[in-house]
């Protein structure tokens, strides 16, 4: 049944999205965020649905009347550089089929990211890809968060078999960085019922990134809750969510969680923990050794042998900044960091601008838990290494497009205002009556 259900939307959606793109765009979030197929056991397992809809969004280009313009920015040319930069590295990596492999996965998902930046347009296609992305991974929220609450937070919280999100310590990013998009969609909700559904949401998927038992995510949880707060147009209720939160899970975990996450602060003598720190000091030697870095997927028993301070001790890097670093250099770091900074300098430009103008009071808050979310992001990353998921990419892209149509909005009272004043007459009325008619 499950195969049949994923089918039946997919197929039933596809033929609108050749006459509007950004179906195209709502269906790619689903399957990228979500994964159904993943879910299901048959056939939808191995379909090609990403590539399916990708053919027909591009189809949907060409044949869609609306208008279609790529945004020129910082942000996107920068990101163009650094996948340039990525084919480079791919080419003298020191395994260059696997990291040829990872450079198309990349340039995929940067791919759509262009596509999603030409496509969305206007208000209501920017807050349909945010209900998408929120409802695609709030699934696994709400999901996870019930499940953490009947089990007493014994098992972990996991994603779907071959995806990004498979691991806990995946899923906890992920669901992290979704707290504040529920939150904005929250925001803009006008009627009641939804606006509580929303609220609960957002407080299962706390509970579900916590449920995932990762280090990291508690230390996400805490950065991003306190930008959260202080974000927040209503920062009581704000912080009567964070309190509920913070005390159901005191209330649910075992002390189990709390022995692990513990260890944290006791990182000399986890074993884990010795391993990221031992692959950090790899990605470091890597690229002081190689202006181009190792490549992606060079952290391989080899490369530990030659680069790493232990190398017996092989581990996974899990970190975003560590693993841009040592797969790409120094160059690949230096552009990635770039992105992101101007992507939130570009968010703070977005709430000065918008700050005393009621009718974009919307893009400041879109903008502020974007901003929420690539601290999620920032601090999560540090202790894993997911820099090609597709959701900071899209982040990036939703900022540019939000800045866009910010500076379309403001322009136009300006534009109304010169088209209005009256041109002066060629034959002035004659003064009468001692005032002019």
């Amino acid at each position: 049944m499950r195969d049949l259900f994923v089918a039946a939307v997919i197929f039933g959606v596809l033929p609108m999205v050749l006459r509007r793109p950004q179906f195209g765009i709502y269906l790619w979030c689903w399957i990228s965020y979500m994964n159904p197929h993943r879910l299901a056991y048959g056939f939808a397992m191995n379909f090609p649905w990403a590539y399916t809809i990708a053919l027909a969004t591009f189809a949907g280009l060409f044949f869609s009347k609306e208008p279609k313009r790529i945004l020129w920015t910082r942000e996107t040319i920068l990101i163009l550089v650094l996948l340039g930069w990525a084919a480079v590295t791919s080419m003298n990596a020191f395994f260059p089929t696997l990291a040829w492999a990872g450079w198309v996965k990349f340039f995929k998902i940067l791919l759509m990211t262009f596509v999603t930046i030409i496509v969305i347009n206007n208000r209501e296609k920017l807050n349909g890809v945010i209900w998408m992305i929120a409802l695609s991974l709030g699934f696994f929220g709400v999901k996870g968060g019930i499940f953490t609450i009947m089990k007493g937070g014994v098992h972990r919280v996991q994603g779907p078999d071959g995806t990004f999100i498979a691991g806990n310590n995946e899923m906890a990013l992920a669901l992290v960085m979704t707290v504040p998009l529920i939150a904005y969609l929250r925001l803009q909700e006008k009627r009641h019922w939804l606006k509580l559904g929303l609220t609960a949401a957002m407080m299962l998927t706390a509970i579900a990134a916590i449920g995932s038992q990762s280090r990291g995510a508690l230390v996400g949880m805490l950065a991003m809750g306190f930008f959260l707060w202080i974000k927040s147009r209503n920062k009581f209720m704000t912080a009567l969510m964070i309190i509920v939160s913070v005390g159901v899970i005191g209330s649910i975990m075992p002390q189990e969680w709390f022995d692990r996450m513990n260890t944290t602060q006791e990182y000399k003598q986890d074993d884990s923990a010795l391993g990221r720190i031992n692959a950090w000091h790899t990605a470091f030697n890597v690229a002081k050794s190689r202006i181009t870095g190792g490549g992606i997927e060079m952290f391989r028993p080899s490369v530990f042998q030659q680069y790493a301070p232990e190398p017996g001790r092989v581990h996974d890097v899990h970190s975003v900044y560590f693993e841009m670093m040592g797969e790409h250099g120094f160059i690949g770091f230096g552009l990635f960091m770039t992105i992101m900074a101007l992507t939130w300098l570009k968010g703070s430009s977005i709430l000065q601008r918008t700050k005393r103008v009621p009718e974009l009071k919307w893009a400041g808050d879109l903008s502020s838990m974007v901003q929420v979310s690539m601290i999620g992001y920032a601090t999560c990353g540090a202790f894993l290494g997911l820099s090609y998921f597709d959701l900071i990419w899209h982040l990036v892209a939703i900022m540019v497009i939000l800045n866009h149509l910010v500076e379309q909005q403001i322009a136009k009272p300006v534009a109304q205002t010169e088209t209005s004043m009256p041109t002066k007459m060629a034959n002035p009325v004659p003064r009468r009556f001692g005032y002019k008619l």
